[in-house]
């Protein structure tokens, strides 16, 4: 419905003289929106206030010039001028009416395909450290990446799904230490563990693993481990300066290939763990991109040859550095230390590089807020490489806070004594932990109430959405009983029986889902589509079922005709319904 009014305004565009309209200005798209009053029209454009200045016109005047130009439709039956120079359309019901046939006839398809320029997207997002289960905060990022995806694939573009792990760091080694001291005490050694380790009991059942797989191969006794080790933070030392030195004695004690061997099962078991934990969840990805696969296939190697080649490297103190700098960057990069070794920096450009070289023209990364500045210093690195810094886009997903019975729950990884994602989910439910995930905007701070998210009552917007879908379910089961059944044809036929205030309401609700997916895919707001979804069920809640404990009382009544519409128009609330539940992830019950 919107694309028809955006074609009247481009035609009436097309059809004044230059001096009123630039050939420039008649290419542009023209704006239109949803009135936020059905009293002033169904749509609004600002198109003559856009272009009042360039054709020296009074906003009013070059209003009044483009209704004339307007074609004829019959799907809009007024056009005024309002205010400062506001275009309202105002449509016929027979333009609801034929819209909503279009919702019955595409079924789950509807909505869909509403991009105007379609892209190849590559969308990151979770690549959560492989160190640990995933938490809570771990949780949002994951379904708010898995709900844009689906968003962009809705309106019509190419998206692939990636994963990049992290396994090439410091923390995979400290995590693999922990892994193997905790394989020797279930030999039966006394070691000393690490205040800088991962002490969480979620490695237990990977040391035990390793135990089952391994035996004794890897086995050393205490004092071969401990001898001459540093002291550690609790008795005086660095803690840092004693886990690098367990990590240095592991290598040493098991040889390249031995501490290998530990580092690729512990990754294993926390790999297999994140990716069960996703799948549960509904949260599926195309590729897991190994941060070590960077070097081992020449990536690096090629990213810092082009930053070579265009003149944005340099040498001093032994280190090779980036001109970041003069990409807007506070400072210059190091991208690879005196010893040979590449930066992290380095594998993130390397990284975006593969991208762009993959035949992706859109990166879009889902980070941690704590990311701000990573934005501008990896588009530096794309544009240092002749790439288009304009194709990565970022974004920044704020921390979650946990709440009890109104307590805050603390929350710290590496001690343990955090709630994870799989525990969330089985004490909430996959659809609450979901829909309260995206809920609130990405970049707004997120307070989870398990209270609310647990309830079964119309105060859980979850239930209160689900709850409209499995009402119709109701009504049609007592259609059943009746011994009726719904004659779709008739239905469609007596659309303009639904005259009633409520019922247009609802019409209007339901139809503006298309335009709903294009906008929350554009912005990137997945909260956009939850917003739409309790709007819409509160029209249909309103519409059927207010003053009234009995829905179908509304519906079935003795005139078939009308009764068929109005079925139809319910069936085609709960087809939307059910559509935008799909794209969130979150299932659409039959019954509640």
């Amino acid at each position: 419905m919107k694309a028809t009014i955006e074609r009247l305004v481009s035609a009436a565009l097309a059809a004044l003289p230059p001096e009123l309209m630039s050939a420039e200005a008649r290419h542009l798209p023209p704006e239109v929106e949803r009135t936020r009053d059905l009293a002033h029209g169904d749509y609004a454009s600002n198109v003559a206030m856009r272009h009042a200045k360039a054709a020296r016109r009074n906003p009013r005047e070059l209003a009044a010039a483009i209704v004339n130009a307007l074609p004829a439709d019959p799907a809009v039956t007024r056009v005024e001028i309002a205010g400062p120079g506001f275009i309202n359309f105002h449509l016929a019901p027979s333009a609801y009416h034929a819209e909503l046939g279009r919702v019955l006839d595409a079924g789950a398809r509807y909505g869909s395909g509403t991009a105007d320029s379609r892209e190849s997207v590559l969308l990151e997002f979770v690549s959560a450290n492989p160190t640990g289960p995933l938490h809570v905060g771990h949780g949002r990022h994951a379904t708010y990446g898995s709900v844009l995806g689906n968003l962009l694939q809705a309106a019509g573009h190419r998206v692939a799904r990636e994963f990049y792990v992290n396994d090439a760091g410091r923390q995979v080694d400290i995590m693999a230490v922990s892994v193997w001291l905790r394989y020797l005490e279930a030999l039966g050694e006394a070691v000393p563990f690490p205040s800088n380790g991962y002490k969480a009991k979620y490695l237990l059942p990977i040391a035990a693993g390793l135990v089952a797989s391994a035996g004794r191969a890897y086995a050393k006794d205490a004092a071969a481990v401990s001898a001459d080790l540093p002291a550690d933070e609790p008795a005086g030392g660095d803690k840092d300066v004693f886990v690098d030195a367990l990590i240095a004695r592991m290598r040493a004690l098991l040889g390249a290939a031995g501490f290998r061997a530990v580092v690729e099962h512990s990754l294993g078991g926390m790999l297999a763990d994140i990716r069960e934990d996703l799948a549960e969840m509904g949260v599926v990805f195309d590729r897991w991109y190994s941060e070590r696969s960077l070097a081992t296939s020449g990536a690096i190697d090629e990213a810092l040859a082009r930053l070579a080649a265009n003149g944005h490297t340099y040498r001093k103190d032994g280190a090779l550095w980036f001109r970041a700098t003069q990409f807007g960057d506070d400072e210059d990069r190091v991208v690879e230390r005196e010893n040979g070794v590449r930066t992290y920096f380095a594998s993130d450009i390397a990284y975006h590089l593969d991208k762009r070289l993959r035949g992706f023209a859109r990166l879009i990364d889902v980070l941690g807020a704590d990311h701000h500045g990573y934005v501008a210093r990896v588009r530096g690195g794309l544009a240092a490489m002749g790439e288009p810094p304009e194709s990565l886009e970022v974004c920044l997903i704020q921390l979650v806070s946990l709440y009890r019975a109104g307590q805050k729950v603390a929350m710290g990884k590496r001690e343990g004594n955090f709630v994870t994602l799989r525990q969330l989910r089985t004490e909430v439910g996959n659809d609450a932990a979901r829909f309260y995930y995206v809920m609130r905007s990405h970049d707004q701070h997120l307070d989870f109430d398990l209270e609310l998210a647990k309830s079964r009552t119309t105060e859980n917007p979850v239930f209160y959405i689900q709850y409209a879908h499995a009402r119709v379910a109701s009504v049609l089961r007592q259609l059943a009983e009746r011994g009726l059944a719904h004659d779709a044809a008739r239905g469609r036929a007596a659309l303009a029986r639904l005259t009633e205030p409520h019922e247009h309401r609802l019409l209007v609700a339901i139809t503006r889902y298309p335009e709903v997916i294009e906008l929350a895919a554009a912005t990137r707001a997945a909260h956009t589509l939850v917003n739409y979804l309790r709007e819409l069920a509160t029209e249909f809640h309103a519409a059927y079922a207010a003053g009234n404990e009995n829905a179908a009382h509304r519906v079935i009544v003795e005139d078939g005709e009308l009764r068929d519409a109005r079925l139809a128009l319910l069936l085609g609330a709960r087809q939307v319904i059910a559509n935008g539940l799909a794209l969130l992830g979150i299932s659409a019950p039959e019954t509640m």
